[in-house]
């Protein structure tokens, strides 16, 4: 199957969306809107090459012509044995049982009963290693429904077929543990039709049964030997244990009851077992409704448990997985910060540039309601954007004063030095748009920038927020040969280069950000703290109403904007100053 292109990853998750809203208007009776919306995401799943999810979309059509006029009978199985073809070849579990489901429904339907249990059993074989789509149980409801209405042809919510379809697609794609445990417990007791069921995980290092799960109690943790009590015993022998009257039964331990005031009258327990044939858990169902737990309850126990236990060996492995990589992206943050540290230590006065350059850009790409992984790409570059600085010669980077031609030319290349840096470092996909997104970090709006010359949206959407991010802490900041620059020169800049030097969709972007935030970033190079009484005052104010302040006439100004041009003043250059507001 051809590999998906990163590029169409939105694409195929608008198409999926079409899909899931096909199967809600499928359940609302809206056959005609159904059937439009799953033309519209067939045709990127073909171009795709996505079989499975084609696969899907034939089996719903087939269920919607069925439905629509029953004349439509060989045109709906045309339609479901394509389905069937795609569904085999590419080997998808959900596919395969949505089809094999739906075709049994419509035999089933149409009076066929040989081929729609042949078809039906099929489902029930494959339902509990359904995975990747939460469709099954949209489609049973409705085909049930219509098979009640047809004399009740299909079974209902409690056919032990439709039971393990749902179980199947309910557990497949939930990684959390103990979610995953309580979704497994709860769809069991209903399955069963009994009053309680808790799902025990055996924690064999610690050679003990526990639970975070126990219907009809509180969701505290349950722990305890592994050798103890009827699922322990399960557990240790992988015995099924069915008893009919719980007081009159040597292994029950009434206790319980008596703590819990709970009054246990049938037991069914059963070990769960993984795909290598191993226990990993047990089952405790507690009370069936309607008299005795029978050997059929057995057998779909025994069903429910091939499923669960292979959801939850995926999901314990799920969460060692999440840890190991937890650890390494904690691995990747400190070497981040070790290469930023890095150039930190070439020029003391220019220490913390990339860490403040990181939290304006974050602000901005945030403000802009860029999604939090595009924020993290965009931080991650602002902090490694002058790592190619290390390539440059200390008389050059700490010199004071003015750079001659063949200084400025070789202070210059360190954007392409940080691209080589950053281009060996083993990143993602969509990490690697750090590297593009740092050394742009010089470019141009007006394509007269280094190292490439892009031009306006030629240049990644990170590195015009890194520009303007950069610029502005570099004037904001002291160096060897001059203090911060006043604050309304440096928006002045902003406000002049927008379309030139800077992106002025950027530009305003940051203008917009509250006095607050930008003072917030301030204060991390200098001793003082802001109060909260001051955070208050000046989150009423952007950087735009700072700008239009200080450019009133002074005797204008009243005691409140007074007051914020000294206050945003005091925090901006570190200490109490008295200043004359026409210098500024």
């Amino acid at each position: 199957m051809e590999t998906i292109k990163l590029s169409d990853e939105k694409e195929i998750e608008y198409a999926s969306n079409l899909l899931n809203t096909a199967i809600r208007e499928f359940n609302k009776k809206n056959y005609s809107m159904s059937i439009n919306l799953l033309n519209e995401a067939k045709t990127t799943f073909k171009n795709s090459k996505l079989d499975n999810m084609m696969s899907l979309c034939l089996s719903l059509e087939g269920a919607l012509d069925y439905i629509n006029d029953k004349n439509n009978y060989e045109e709906s199985l045309n339609l479901l044995e394509d389905a069937k073809y795609l569904a085999t070849y590419s080997q998808n579990h959900t596919a395969k049982t949505f089809c094999e489901y739906v075709l049994g429904c419509v035999y089933k339907l149409d009076n066929n009963q040989e081929l729609a249990k042949i078809h039906l059993t099929n489902a029930k074989n494959l339902a509990f290693k359904a995975d990747e789509l939460n469709l099954l149980d949209n489609i049973t409801n409705e085909l049930n429904e219509l098979s009640v209405n047809s004399n009740k042809l299909l079974a209902n919510k409690r056919d032990p077929m439709v039971a393990l379809v749902k179980i199947g697609q309910s557990v497949s794609a939930e990684t959390n543990i103990d979610e995953l445990i309580r979704v497994i417990a709860e769809e069991t007791k209903e399955a069963i039709q009994a009053d309680r069921c808790t799902v025990f995980l055996y924690d064999k290092k610690n050679n003990e049964l526990w639970s975070k799960v126990a219907l009809g109690m509180e969701n505290t943790e349950i722990r305890f030997p592994a050798d103890k009590g009827l699922a322990g015993h399960c557990v240790k022998t992988g015995e099924t244990i069915n008893i009919k009257d719980a007081y009159n039964d040597s292994r029950f331990n009434p206790e319980v009851d008596s703590k819990t005031g709970y009054k246990t009258k049938t037991i069914l327990c059963m070990p769960i077992k993984n795909l290598q044939n191993e226990i990993v858990g047990a089952f405790q169902v507690l009370n069936k409704l309607d008299g005795y737990f029978t050997d059929e309850d057995e057998d779909l126990l025994v069903a429910i448990g091939s499923s669960a236990g292979i959801a939850l060996e995926n999901a314990q492995l799920f969460k060692t997985q999440q840890k190991m990589l937890d650890e390494q992206k904690v691995v990747f943050e400190s070497f981040i910060e070790t290469l930023a540290a890095s150039i930190d230590a070439r020029d003391k006065i220019t220490a913390g540039h990339s860490s403040r350059v990181r939290m304006y850009s974050s602000l901005i790409a945030k403000k802009m309601g860029l999604t939090d992984r595009e924020v993290e790409i965009i931080e991650k570059a602002a902090t490694l954007h002058d790592i190619g600085k290390i390539g440059i010669r200390d008389s050059v980077l700490q010199k004071e004063g003015r750079l001659t031609d063949e200084e400025y030319k070789h202070i210059q290349s360190h954007v392409v030095i940080t691209h080589d840096i950053l281009q060996k470092i083993h990143m993602s996909d969509d990490f690697k748009k750090v590297t593009e997104i740092a050394c742009s970090h010089h470019e141009r709006f007006d394509g007269n920038g280094y190292y490439r010359s892009l031009h306006g949206t030629d240049i990644p959407l990170g590195g015009r927020i890194l520009a303007v991010s950069d610029v502005f802490d570099a004037i904001t900041s002291k160096r060897h040969y001059r203090d911060k620059m006043p604050i309304v020169k440096v928006m002045s800049i902003l406000k002049q280069d927008s379309g030139t030097h800077f992106d002025g969709d950027v530009v305003k972007v940051f203008m917009s950000l509250s006095c607050d935030k930008i003072i917030q970033v301030f204060l991390t190079e200098n001793h003082l703290e802001l109060k909260p009484e001051d955070q208050k005052f000046l989150a009423q104010y952007t950087m735009n109403d700072l700008y239009d302040t200080l450019n009133l006439e002074p005797d204008t100004l009243d005691n409140t904007q007074q007051n914020f041009i000294s206050l945003f003043n005091t925090y901006y250059y570190g200490h109490e100053i008295i200043r004359d507001l026409d210098n500024d």
